[in-house]
């Protein structure tokens, strides 16, 4: 797997119990998954020696983010398998790109444009009404790349910035929801329960397993676009579709093709985690069960605050509830970053979110 951040730690955790040989290049031997895996090369994402060196060594590449460059991406699928292969995680790269292709597909997206000067901007606004969303065509992840502009000052800081970017329209939408799915070489896919995602700042702090009150028809739609984009896109390994729901129906906002924040939930709430799921289908192997196992699952990010002694709180949070599954990434605090979660399974939504929402608030910052 190239990059050693979380996802790629708790993949190893997965690869651990397949039996599965595993190995990261990691940016520094105290990345999250380099502090852990027993495999380690130390190098960075965009240097070819440091891939080719890996590729050299392993059956299958995988990821555990959409940085390596596209050049080096091809020069590594003629050396081994690349799951997801080149063709596909353009469309991760290239937000432009991913949009122009789900549009051919007749796939509903925000309306876009792309972005010369300001005055293209200012035409779209004209059109579409402020504010506006602009977006980093590439990189952006966790809100970053990511700009809400109510008039054209604001969007004028932006574009002075160094950064290729592209406008869409500021959708009105009653909530976001994921729809997440695995799919091998075979062709076998696997989907999972449609999930609502609770965003702040364009960062992710709840997942609500499965969305509440999202009506049948609407779910399954949901879960056909994304089986629909895994086929049509060739998506080998989990395939994550962010999604707006609006008052006419869905518009999908983004893909990742790999683990992803709005799947942590299967770890303890799921047959099969997706961290499994992803190395299965990576392998060609079988996939997974993707039942719940319980009626709600709510996964609560755990952000950094002022104390970095977050293990001091373990006490605490453990005994006011044994219920409760953490997880920790291994990160230095700072405040704001995301080092790790929790996770809690029950009969009611709002019980699991209340509970799921007190721990992660005490192991941030020692108050519930």
């Amino acid at each position: 797997m190239v990059g050693g951040g979380q996802l790629a730690r708790m993949t190893a955790q997965a690869a651990i119990a397949l039996g599965v040989g595993f190995e990261v290049l990691a940016a520094s031997p105290t990345d999250s998954a380099a502090q852990v895996c027993a495999r380690v090369r130390i190098g960075d994402h965009t240097n070819w020696d440091a891939l080719r060196d890996l590729a050299a060594g392993c059956d299958v590449i995988t990821f555990d983010h959409e940085h390596v460059p596209a050049g080096h991406l091809t020069g590594l699928a003629r050396m081994r398998p690349v799951r997801p292969g080149p063709h596909a995680l353009r469309f991760t790269q290239d937000k432009v790109a991913m949009r122009e292709r789900l549009r051919g597909l007749a796939i509903p997206v925000p309306a876009y444009a792309p972005v010369r000067a300001l005055a293209d901007v200012e035409a779209f606004a004209a059109d579409f009404g402020w504010p506006v969303v602009l977006k980093a065509v590439s990189g952006g992840y966790d809100g970053r790349g990511v700009w809400v502009c109510r008039t054209l000052p604001d969007a004028a800081e932006v574009i002075a910035h160094p950064v290729s970017v592209f406008v869409e329209e500021h959708v009105a939408f009653a909530r976001e929801l994921a729809a997440q799915v695995a799919r091998s070489p075979y062709g076998q896919a696997a989907v999972y329960p449609v999930v609502e995602t609770v965003q702040r700042e364009g960062i992710c702090h709840e997942v609500i397993a499965p969305a509440t009150g999202l009506p049948e028809e609407r779910a399954f739609a949901a879960q056909r676009i994304a089986l629909r984009l895994a086929a049509e896109l060739d998506v080998t390994g989990m395939l994550a579709v962010e999604l707006f729901e609006t008052a006419d129906g869905l518009v999908v906002n983004e893909l990742a093709m790999r683990p992803h924040n709005s799947g942590h939930w299967t770890i303890d709430g799921c047959v099969t985690s997706q961290f499994e799921q992803h190395l299965r289908a990576v392998l060609d192997l079988p996939l997974g069960d993707t039942r719940a196992l319980a009626r709600s699952v709510v996964m609560a990010n755990v952000f950094g605050g002022n104390d970095p002694d977050l293990y001091s709180r373990y006490h605490h949070v453990m005994a006011a509830d044994p219920g409760v599954k953490v997880h920790l990434y291994g990160k230095q605090v700072r405040p704001g970053r995301k080092l790790g979660h929790v996770t809690v399974l029950a009969d009611d939504a709002e019980q699991a979110r209340d509970r799921a929402g007190r721990a992660a608030r005490y192991l941030s910052c020692g108050r519930e």
